[in-house]
């Protein structure tokens, strides 16, 4: 494919490209941006683009990886570290609520109501717990977007059910 060809090909899949930043971003200006980087940074790596590969799962893959890519870089920017803080010396366990017997069975029952979940509710809630958004679970597990949202929905039901007893004091 010559050059002509291949930004030709780039051109016809602005639409599909623009509707898969929305879905990634959920928000105008951000895709935009997203379409714009994307556009470029294929562009210039054009020589890497293999003819008997999906030119269009080619150029989404590198959109989805640079809006991966931004949103760590956005998580780490917002990170932020108090310097005034002894971090070698914090006295986690008496501010946790876990040095108690109590406060210690408490967060092993919420583990066992957890584990207890079947694996198609706890894979993706266990995921949404540590910090995963709902389309990168959808990726990562190859389910759609709303079977992520009903499962981790239907998990939070059967915890609130098996954990209907407790209470924090």
């Amino acid at each position: 494919m010559n050059a002509l060809q291949f930004q030709q090909k780039l051109l016809s899949l602005q639409d599909n490209m623009m509707n898969f930043a929305l879905m990634l971003t959920a928000n105008r200006e951000d895709a935009q941006d997203l379409l714009q980087d994307t556009t470029l940074k294929v562009l210039n790596n054009q020589d890497k683009f293999v003819d008997n590969v999906n030119f269009k799962g080619w150029v989404l893959t590198v959109m989805r990886n640079i809006f991966i890519n931004d949103y760590h870089k956005t998580v780490r920017a917002q990170t932020i570290i108090d310097q005034g803080v002894d971090i070698y010396n914090v006295d986690v366990l008496n501010d946790s609520g876990f040095d108690t017997p109590d406060g210690s069975y408490q967060i092993q029952e919420i583990t066992n109501a957890v584990n207890g979940l079947s694996e198609d509710l706890k894979v993706p809630f266990s995921m949404y717990l540590s910090g995963y958004k709902y389309n990168e679970i959808a990726d990562k597990l190859n389910v759609p977007l709303g079977t992520v949202k009903s499962r981790i929905f239907f998990a939070r039901q059967e915890l609130q059910k098996e954990l209907k007893d407790f209470h924090q004091d």
